[in-house]
């Protein structure tokens, strides 16, 4: 056997490989609106579970701008307290239809267990955003 044939049969078994992979993922996925099994790990510093903010909107969307600034500051200022993710319906449509939103901007406020909590349509201010988790039982550092 040449190096040429060695080389086709190992791309064939890497990629044969990858599709188990691939399958494997698929059987383990979480009800849409779940946490993924990557999210749930990146949920989970020093092995604490941590809920969840999503806000679904758009870049070129005036109140989603405006929301741009506050879902980065609690990305940034919050992340021990709770997970903080953007998703741009007009970039990635497919990504929003589990979602089954009206209107954008909206944020959906999950427990650690993955299941939603709260759901707002339109801006939402970061001292509102803060106080809804309050109201939810999250404790939330000054």
């Amino acid at each position: 056997m040449n190096v040429k044939n060695m080389m086709i049969i190992g791309a064939v078994v890497v990629a044969a490989a990858a599709i188990v992979v691939m399958k494997q993922v698929k059987k383990t996925a979480l009800p849409a609106g779940a946490a993924t099994q990557a999210e749930v790990k990146d949920l989970q510093p020093q092995g604490k579970a941590l809920p969840r903010l999503v806000d679904l909107g758009a870049g070129k969307c005036i109140p989603c701008k405006m929301m741009k600034p506050i879902l980065d500051d609690l990305k940034t200022n919050y992340a021990g307290t709770f997970k903080t993710e953007f998703i741009d319906v007009w970039e990635n449509a497919d990504a929003a239809k589990p979602y089954n939103i009206n209107l954008i901007p909206t944020q959906i406020f999950y427990g650690v267990d993955g299941k939603e909590l709260f759901r707002h349509e339109g801006f939402f201010s970061k001292e509102d955003i803060l106080n809804k988790w309050k109201e939810l039982g999250v404790e939330v550092p000054k």
